[in-house]
């Protein structure tokens, strides 16, 4: 399971309602998994397995590289 929590940059604040989704390479393209709003906490869930990949952000590129457990993302 990897985590993502999306943090306001200015306060440390969790973020709620961010729009979040991973990216995994395959073959030849990225290949997303489903669009997760983050709770009340901050946090975004999602069931797959670590590895390098992408954090999409609203639909933009915010993070790229190992992604496993709990990743913190800090918007503006």
């Amino acid at each position: 399971m990897i985590t993502v929590r999306v943090l306001d940059r200015k306060t440390g604040d969790p973020v709620r309602d961010v729009r979040v989704a991973l990216g995994f390479p395959g073959m030849f393209l990225m290949y997303p998994t489903n669009d997760e709003y983050t709770d009340e906490y901050g946090e975004a869930h999602f069931d797959h397995e670590p590895g390098n990949g992408v954090v999409y952000i609203n639909g933009r590129k915010v993070r790229e590289g190992n992604l496993q457990g709990l990743v913190i993302i800090y918007i503006d």
